[in-house]
């Protein structure tokens, strides 16, 4: 199996950043979630560094969705990196990381008052979603006595090579305005007193493994701000997204990197604003990319069963790692203390929670398993531990980050009265 270069093999352990897998599940207990914050710095110094050689006007904005811890997010944020949020949690956590207010996105297609309040009230762009959320965010502005700087979330109606559920670029999406509609959207957004248009954004989907898509995306892009030029709007920033995937399958995946998406994608950019006649910031908003093979989730096998196939039964499940059970998605799994045994035994990797679909890894060659062994789930780091709950109420478990040779909790694992934490009892049960 083809290995990242902070992943490595000694002695029969696994090792992150130099750090021994098996010892760190023994500090910290399992389930663990690790990530290498080099690792991360690196992905994001790469795409800056690919498209800064194209194109000067360059802002790279972490998709937050993917991974909010906050110390990652401080990480970027010392590097200059922006952010793509999607709720006020989102904006919170951006801006506590000490990323500025400008370099900030608010997406999404369902903001509910408070969050338009709160981007008024930070002085964050707002990219809107439909007619509506623009009437309801000029209310907001106007009675802050502020203006507010939007983009319009273009709908491109593409076709694009990966799972439905993270298909966002379709026509039948829910996301954003369809293409055609989108002139007219800004027409209406030039009539409102507090509201300034100044950017344009879309986003196709996530865990694209062809640049192809984003070529096309751009080239849509390109062709609505010629059109946006001509009716007056004078855009600062075009955003192209995020979305570019990552080689879950080590072996066999291709692997686009940032270099190859710069190569493609920003000709096609550079060459429409100069048709234009403008000179706009490119942001990009990468997310899986950045963060997905930076961490490893580590459990401990609990016991092993044999019964029509055999079973590793492990401590971490859906609740920490919903991935497998919600997309089928496929993480590769190394035995963290036997990571150069002979992989002579088939198992199922399953998870403690009360759901059939609790599968970590369905039927792969492993060494002799036995309780106590220590598992290692790869690529975790992106949607892993931020779509983590409490489900069959569970604790969710510790994160540590590891910095050159030192590593530290970056989050505490949750004990059994967190469960309880936010429960209240009703005035009758008193």
């Amino acid at each position: 199996m083809k290995l990242a270069h902070h992943l490595s093999i000694k002695n029969g352990h696994l090792l992150i950043n130099g750090q021994d897998c098996v010892a760190l599940a023994e500090k910290y207990g399992t389930p663990l979630y690790v990530t290498s914050e080099d690792r991360v710095v690196e992905q994001f110094e790469s795409y800056k560094k690919a498209l800064g050689a194209r194109y000067q006007k360059v802002q790279v904005l972490f998709a937050a969705k993917a991974n909010g811890n906050l110390a990652l997010m401080r990480a970027l944020a010392e590097r200059g990196a922006g952010a793509d949020v999607f709720s006020s949690g989102e904006l919170y956590l951006a801006l506590e990381a000490g990323m500025a207010p400008e370099r900030l996105l608010f997406n999404g297609s369902s903001k509910t008052p408070a969050d338009l309040k709160l981007a008024v009230e930070k002085g964050v762009k707002v990219s809107l979603d439909s007619l509506d959320e623009l009437h309801q965010l000029e209310a907001v502005a106007a009675a802050a006595g502020k203006t507010v700087k939007v983009s319009f979330r273009v709908n491109p109606a593409l076709e694009v090579p990966t799972h439905p559920k993270i298909a966002t670029g379709l026509a039948t999406s829910k996301f954003g305005i369809p293409h055609r509609e989108i002139p007219a959207a800004y027409r209406e957004a030039l009539a409102c007193r507090h509201i300034q248009p100044v950017g344009i954004h879309c986003h196709i989907g996530s865990q694209i493994l062809d640049i192809e898509p984003f070529v096309r995306a751009a080239e849509v892009m390109v062709r609505v701000a010629k059109e946006l030029t001509g009716m007056g709007v004078k855009l600062e920033f075009m955003d192209l997204g995020g979305g570019l995937g990552i080689p879950y399958h080590h072996d066999t995946d291709p692997a686009p990197t940032a270099e190859d998406y710069a190569a493609k994608v920003v000709p096609v950019f550079k060459a429409g604003v100069e048709a234009c006649g403008i000179t706009p910031e490119l942001w990009v908003e990468p997310g899986r990319s950045l963060v997905a093979d930076s961490t490893v989730l580590l459990t401990r096998v609990n016991s092993t069963k044999k019964a029509h196939k055999r079973f590793a039964n492990v401590d971490a499940g859906f609740n920490l790692l919903i991935r497998p059970a919600m997309y089928d998605s496929y993480h590769e799994v190394i035995v963290a203390n036997k990571a150069d045994a002979p992989l002579d035994t088939e198992y199922t990797v399953t998870g403690p929670i009360c759901e059939t679909g609790d599968i970590l890894a369905p039927d792969r060659k492993l060494p002799e398993l036995a309780a106590g062994d220590i598992i290692a789930v790869l690529d975790a780091g992106a949607y892993g531990y931020a779509m983590a709950s409490q489900y069959n109420s569970r604790p969710r478990c510790p994160e540590v980050l590891i910095r050159g040779t030192q590593a530290g909790l970056m989050r505490r694992g949750e004990s059994l009265s967190d469960i309880r934490a936010a429960m209240e009892r009703p005035p009758w049960q008193l």
